[in-house]
């Protein structure tokens, strides 16, 4: 288990599709993710959130500065939770993956609740393993539906 890749914020990087990109040197992924993100492929590099190689834009985020800051592992540790860094996230997927990801991890803790956002992002069609906002799987082509 990677604990570097569990996000303050409930979005596991072992999903993220920056991550992937970069891990497999998948050239063509990184292409597709320029036009999400708005940068180069040589910024579509991460080694997770609490990593020293880690996203242009995850560096500067709120909520990974606030649970740093708090001393503490993530949102499921804060009584505050939903807060207005939660309100205020900037991707609609990402919002509805907090929410769901941070009452899950609260009552799973940490080694199950990585488990579980593993086998969460398989495509049910052919198994391949499937990154975080997937609509179609990369592998078999399927639709796929997962957040």
């Amino acid at each position: 288990m990677e604990r570097e890749l569990a996000a303050p914020c409930g979005l596991y990087c072992g999903v993220c599709g920056i991550l992937m990109a970069h891990r497999e040197g998948n050239s063509k992924f990184k292409e597709r993710l320029c036009t999400v993100y708005n940068v180069t492929p040589a910024e579509i590099r991460c080694e997770g959130c609490l990593s020293r190689d880690i996203f242009k834009y995850c560096r500067t985020c709120p909520i990974r500065s606030c649970a740093l800051e708090r001393g503490i592992e993530g949102c499921h540790q804060c009584d505050r939770f939903p807060c207005g860094f939660v309100d205020d996230f900037p991707l609609p997927v990402g919002k509805k993956v907090i929410l769901r990801a941070i009452p899950t991890w609260k009552e799973l803790g940490t080694e199950k609740w990585i488990e579980e956002e593993e086998k969460r992002y398989h495509c049910p069609h052919c198994g391949y393993r499937l990154f975080r906002g997937a609509k179609r799987c990369r592998n078999c082509r399927e639709p796929v539906d997962v957040d």
